[in-house]
């Protein structure tokens, strides 16, 4: 799935949005204010006036009716999810949840809500899938419906949605609801692995002061624009189940950036184990060496890796490591997942690749690049 940015008064609302800032207060959130504000991999939110949001009746991931009117007197965090998303969904959900989660007991005052924004995959099945892998199963309503309803709600809430080229592509667009059904506030998840945790500091912000008892978050941290770790960078990360792997220049490596919750689209067991006959073909025929990187800051949880590994039952022949703040996933350009990443020796990358590819094609690919 691509994301596309809002068009027409949203997009130009959101220029003027990002020159706001916070009532007055502390320097502390002065400076808070400010660090958001020049932060290009966040969208600090667009006010839409307080109009009253568009109603819908759709079906949940359990095949339950849901309307949006039915959560009035909750604060609701309305996201557009392709259900099938390998990009920028994961991302979008795994900040609602954040934000949520920093609420503390005022999180029972907020309700996730997610619409189907995937034309191709609209069953109940679809939407239950996504939620099992993303760990959402009980935490939100992920909704659908056939195809005219679901235009309906991507029209009511001026979101584009279009399959080009056999790829899903829509505007990666967040509104915050308030208790009395009005639209507050619209956000654009951007594609910035390292910055989840800042966004759904962002929303649960925007939500906290929605709720009649302004509830403080349960932490804080900068939200300062937090750079990539790019191969040019020597830097080591954890191992599953135990160890570190080297990353950057002194040698040319190869690098598979991917999540568990891969099992949705792709039989990624098969994959990840084939890609042994690789590790073995590098250690006696020059290629370079296999790492896989776990994008572990969009994962369910955080023991999803090990959990996946124990379920393979035999050992990989290659290590599999842990992007937990999303820092090397930005650095190397990552915009999917699986993200194939050939890097030469002296930190630069000479080649990637979006999607798998079988081991004769990877090698011949590495081959031809190096």
């Amino acid at each position: 799935m691509q994301a596309l940015g809002l068009t027409g008064i949203l997009a130009a609302a959101i220029l003027a949005a990002a020159c706001g800032s916070p009532a007055a207060g502390s320097s502390d959130s002065q400076s808070q204010a400010r660090a958001e504000a020049a932060n290009p991999d966040l969208d600090p939110g667009t006010s839409l006036g307080a109009r009253p949001a568009p109603d819908f009746r759709l079906t949940n991931q359990f095949g339950e009716p849901v309307s949006l009117s039915q959560f009035r007197g909750k604060v609701v965090i309305l996201a557009f999810v392709d259900s099938q998303c390998t990009t920028i969904c994961p991302l979008t959900t795994a900040s609602m949840l954040q934000a949520r989660q920093l609420l503390g007991a005022a999180g029972d005052k907020v309700q996730l809500v997610g619409i189907d924004a995937n034309p191709a995959a609209t069953s109940t099945a679809d939407v239950m899938a996504y939620s099992r892998v993303h760990g959402m199963v009980n935490q939100w309503d992920f909704l659908t419906g056939s195809i005219g309803q679901l235009r309906a709600a991507w029209q009511a809430y001026h979101v584009y949605v279009q399959i080009e080229a056999g790829q899903v592509d829509h505007t990666p667009a967040l509104f915050v609801i308030d208790p009395e059904g009005r639209e507050q506030k619209v956000y654009l998840t951007t594609m910035a692995y390292a910055n989840g945790s800042q966004e759904g500091e962002v929303l649960a912000s925007e939500v906290a002061s929605l709720l009649p008892s302004h509830p403080r978050l349960a932490s804080q941290e900068s939200l300062a624009y937090i750079s990539g770790i790019g191969p040019g960078t020597r830097t080591t990360l954890p191992t599953v189940p135990s160890g570190t792997a080297p990353l950057g220049p002194g040698r040319s490596r190869l690098i598979l950036f991917f999540a568990t919750w891969l099992t949705e689209t792709s039989d990624l067991r098969a994959q990840m184990t084939a890609l042994d006959a690789y590790a073995k073909a590098a250690s006696t025929g020059g290629l370079p060496p296999l790492t896989a990187i776990d994008e572990a800051v969009t994962e369910p949880s955080p023991d999803s890796a090990a959990a996946f590994l124990r379920q393979l039952g035999v050992p990989l022949d290659y290590p599999v490591a842990l992007d937990t703040t999303g820092r090397i996933a930005d650095g190397y350009g990552v915009q999917d997942q699986p993200w194939f990443v050939l890097t030469t020796a002296s930190g630069k990358i000479a080649w990637h690749h979006d999607g798998w590819l079988s081991v004769s094609a990877l090698e011949a690919a590495v081959r031809k690049a190096a």
